[in-house]
């Protein structure tokens, strides 16, 4: 019979004629051979499939294996003969990187021996099995169970490199696509997906509000000049965040290419506010590796209807506008109007006339008195260039651009500086200490021979180059010749000081200050009147102040208008202050009274902020 796996030989006794018990050997042998055959067939059986087969009784106990199993998990014949089950399990266990789920799987079946399984096994050295289990019946009754394995570890890596080659195709379909509608940097939509769904707009249902916002950001070439492109390439991707993050998530916001970024609003409500939101938002600074870097954008909105008909038409009205606003004086938004047609004959006008005035002598000067917070006196006078036209007074920001793109600013700083050494020369001559300070332009510092022209205008007129500031501004830095630098140096070395203007308007870095050939730092009135407001930005301007000391500079404060923002600016160790609480500029005749009256302000400021800070006993 067959028992556990084992093989045993059976006899009967049987009685012969005479009565005497004998065994019956015939009937042994027949069976014998019966399970032999058996046991044959059985081996047959077992040894012609390709999987590795193990047997195992009711009881647990291992019956049979076939040399695939042996192989597969690299157990000794020699274990199984032995039937030293304990060993073979071990040696299977120890393979798997989760023998206790093998375990518990095994348990499970036992615990319900008419069950079928069908799982997975995994091994320590990468090779995946798959396991089935069936139960082992004889005439309806379960006596045992019979396992099978098949190593499917191969299978799965092909059919894994052919889902990875699958996933691979697809990201790089879906790549491509991306590539077709999305700006690489920013990751916000092209000019293609723009243009697509501007037109996909315009075909929408009657009455359907389409607006469009053109932007591009205000002397972005600074930035890769001076901070290089790495920087440049930051500062798109973070514009192009808060560009997202002011619009609506339907909205479109794409990147036609450089700096010029384009806002797509459909059925919005009320399109100049996300346009007023988009420059707000760009008014706080970036900071790059520890510079400073103040964004700024000017932005044409145009919409559909009043503006336009067709997609070509809306974009066109949206660029006139976007150059509107920069002739406005950038860091702005402009609403298209029909008027803004005839934006480029006013300028050829202005400069037209410009011109004329310059030719004519008709360029003022007026004088901005400088006080200093430490001895409570004017110590200095800024110079500046007014052009009135038709009796009124054409604003700077509107006709300095104009001087500069025609080169007429050359004359008129020569005309500024001859000015004011001119009309000036008595008040210097009262007190050393006493300063004429000048805005000179890049445009000027690209003439070779403006420090000898300086010199001479400052001999004819008596005055010392110790008592002349020429104010520049960060633009004149930007360009990769060191002509103007060389020029500055050149001034220096003479004694003439270099102010820094309009700090913290452009692309500004504090630790390239200690690079630069400048003596005095100003802080642009838009900080300060961050005082007024409590605006969260406050600490930037604290910071300007200490980084500027402790490079060894002198801090002047412009756009200085209350007392406030000039008690605050005093505790903080604001070297001057200049703004109208003082004196707005004043013609030469009447700049005595604005001397004398800034000097009565800084006076009484003073004795208020000593109160202040005066201990309490």
């Amino acid at each position: 019979m067959i028992s556990e796996g084992r093989i045993h030989h059976a006899a009967s006794l049987v009685s012969d004629s005479s009565g005497c018990g004998r065994v019956s050997t015939s009937a042994r042998t027949e069976e014998d051979a019966r399970l032999r055959e058996a046991m044959s067939l059985l081996s047959a059986t077992l040894e012609s499939t390709a999987d590795g087969i193990l047997v195992v009784s009711a009881e647990g106990r291992i019956s049979s294996v076939n040399n695939k199993f042996l192989s597969m998990w690299g157990i000794p014949r020699e274990l199984v003969d032995a039937g030293d089950d304990e060993a073979v399990i071990g040696s299977v266990l120890g393979q798997l990187v989760d023998p206790e789920a093998f375990v518990a799987k095994v348990s499970a079946l036992y615990a319900d021996p008419d069950a079928e399984s069908n799982d997975v096994l995994h091994f320590r050295d990468g090779r995946t099995f798959e396991r089935y289990s069936r139960p082992q019946k004889v005439e309806d009754r379960v006596v045992g169970r019979v396992w099978s394995f098949r190593d499917v570890t191969q299978a799965r890596r092909d059919r894994d490199q052919i889902n990875r080659a699958m996933a691979d195709l697809a990201a790089q379909a879906n790549q491509l696509k991306t590539l077709a509608f999305q700006d690489p940097l920013t990751g916000l939509s092209n000019r293609q997906l723009f243009n697509d769904r501007l037109a996909h707009a315009l075909a929408g249902p009657c009455g359907t509000a389409v607006d469009v916002l053109l932007l591009d950001l205000d002397d972005f070439k600074e930035v890769n000049d001076v901070h290089g492109h790495h920087a440049g390439d930051q500062m798109l991707i973070e514009v192009g965040r808060r560009l997202r993050a002011c619009v609506r998530p339907s909205d479109v916001v794409a990147r036609l290419g450089g700096d010029e970024f384009v806002v797509l609003l459909v059925g919005s409500l009320d399109a100049d506010a996300a346009a007023e939101r988009i420059v707000e938002s760009l008014k706080v600074p970036v900071w790059l590796d520890g510079t400073m870097l103040r964004p700024s954008l000017s932005l044409g909105l145009a919409s559909i209807g009043e503006d336009a008909d067709d997609a070509s038409e809306l974009l066109r009205r949206a660029d006139i506008a976007m150059y509107a606003a920069k002739a406005a004086g950038k860091n702005r938004y402009l609403r298209f109007r029909p008027e803004m047609m005839s934006a480029l004959l006013e300028r050829t006008d202005l400069e037209a006339g410009l011109r004329a005035a310059v030719d004519s002598g008709e360029i003022a000067v007026h004088y901005q008195p400088i006080v200093s917070t430490r001895l409570g006196t004017v110590v200095k006078v800024e110079a500046l260039a007014r052009w009135e036209r038709d009796g009124a007074l054409v604003p700077p920001q509107q006709f300095i651009p104009t001087a500069e793109r025609s080169g007429l600013i050359v004359e008129i700083g020569t005309e500024v500086l001859h000015r004011g050494c001119t009309e000036l020369e008595s008040w210097l001559a009262e007190d050393p200490t006493r300063s004429l300070a000048v805005n000179v332009s890049g445009v000027q510092l690209q003439q070779g021979n403006f420090p000898e022209l300086l010199f001479a205008t400052a001999a004819s007129c008596g005055v010392d180059p110790h008592q002349l500031v020429v104010e520049v501004t960060e633009s004149v830095f930007f360009d990769d010749d060191c002509l103007v630098q060389r020029q500055l140096v050149q001034l220096r070395s003479a004694g003439v000081r270099v102010a820094l203007d309009d700090f913290g308007t452009g692309y500004s870095s504090l630790g390239r200050l200690q690079d630069l050939p400048v003596d005095t730092l100003k802080i642009d009135q838009s900080f300060v009147a961050m005082i007024r407001t409590g605006d969260e930005r406050l600490p930037i301007l604290n910071s300007m102040i200490d980084m500027a000391h402790g490079l060894g500079l002198t801090v002047t404060a412009e756009g200085v208008e209350t007392p406030e923002q000039a008690g605050y600016l005093m505790r903080r160790g604001c070297d001057s202050l200049q703004g109208f609480l003082f004196s707005r500029p004043r013609p030469a005749a009447t700049l005595a009274k604005a001397l004398s009256a800034s000097a009565n302000t800084i006076t009484a400021l003073r004795g208020d902020t000593a109160a202040q800070t005066q201990p309490v006993l």
